[in-house]
């Protein structure tokens, strides 16, 4: 059974721009693993958080770093709940996620699926 559905589109330069201007802010967004990546990568993750928190209803008491978006070679990211938000997918009976995360020409864009 699906019990939330989410999508977001980023424009990398302009959420890169947001970072250089608040440094503090990669801290807040991204887990310690994530913080690193590139620009492109770290837009789509924001993006998958999106929509991974639109999927759950967007409850406004989410924290951004308890969610990690991680990458596998030749197959879908996989997502790492805690915190807030594995609390809030354990509520909704969240058993499952399918994300798929792209970006090209300067957007980053995620689906999410969580699934019950």
């Amino acid at each position: 059974m699906i019990i939330g559905v989410g999508i977001d589109v980023v424009d990398v330069a302009r959420f890169i721009a947001t970072l250089e201007r608040t440094p503090r802010l990669r801290e807040k967004l991204f887990t310690p693993e994530e913080r690193d990546l590139p620009a492109n990568s770290l837009a789509a993750r924001f993006a998958a958080k999106e929509a991974i928190a639109k999927a759950l209803g967007a409850p406004g008491d989410l924290q951004w770093h308890d969610a990690t978006i991680h990458r596998t070679v030749g197959g879908p990211a996989e997502v790492e709940l805690r915190g807030t938000v594995l609390a809030r997918a354990e509520a909704l009976g969240v058993r499952a996620w399918h994300v798929s995360i792209s970006h090209d020409a300067g957007i980053a864009s995620a689906m999410v699926v969580a699934e019950g």
